[in-house]
């Protein structure tokens, strides 16, 4: 994990999707080791709020900033301080897993051994098949591992828990609470809050 301590502050941040206004006055601030934890019924904004603070998308009002600057103009290499995971897994079906999570870790600068993790994930009997031929659950690991391998200090995390079993969402939330024990932020959309709730987290209820 990078030196500096990081701070995500968003300031009056309205959020809109297709124009129709989800988000109004939108306020608050995640310093090193805290969570937040983004919950409401679906169509609510939660994701639409979490590409807007990963600078994927921009803010129909207010600013959403990492640092002393705006996320959208963000550096890259700051840029590599954010990791954002959505419903997609962002993997590519013709690279293997290995291959898939050394490019992710790759582009963070991350230098950790894969085999534990591969192991961890229950992955390593399909660490050389190509993406493609993993089940569902398989490529959901396969994405937290992309995520586990980096080194970012923000996660942006759209439901973590979804398509894992009881050891893999305990497994997840045993990451979160690692890394943010070791200095690290994060913005959770979930439905299931009660696994993820570490203490101190803020709650943003949409």
């Amino acid at each position: 994990m990078r030196d500096g301590r990081g701070v995500l502050v968003a300031d009056g941040l309205g959020v809109s999707r297709g124009g129709r206004p989800l988000i109004h006055g939108l306020s608050f601030a995640l310093e090193a080791g805290q969570a937040a934890l983004i919950v409401g019924p679906n169509g609510s904004g939660k994701t639409s709020l979490l590409r807007v603070l990963a600078g994927l998308s921009p803010p129909a009002t207010g600013t959403v900033r990492w640092g002393e600057t705006e996320v959208r103009r963000l550096a890259p290499e700051q840029r590599a301080d954010i990791s954002y995971r959505g419903h997609l897994d962002g993997l590519k079906k013709d690279l293997t897993v290995r291959e898939n999570i050394e490019f992710h870790r790759s582009l963070s600068g991350g230098t950790e051994p894969l085999d534990g993790l591969l192991s961890t994930l229950e992955l390593s009997e399909v660490a050389n098949q190509r993406l493609r031929f993993l089940s569902v659950g398989q490529r959901r690991r396969a994405g937290l591992a992309t995520l586990k391998a980096g080194t970012a200090r923000l996660w942006l995390l759209d439901e973590p828990m979804a398509n894992l079993d009881i050891d893999g969402r305990k497994l997840v939330a045993r990451w979160i609470e690692e890394h943010l024990g070791a200095g690290g932020l994060a913005a959770i959309a979930t439905h299931q809050p009660d696994e993820l709730a570490a203490g101190g987290a803020l709650s943003i209820e949409l």
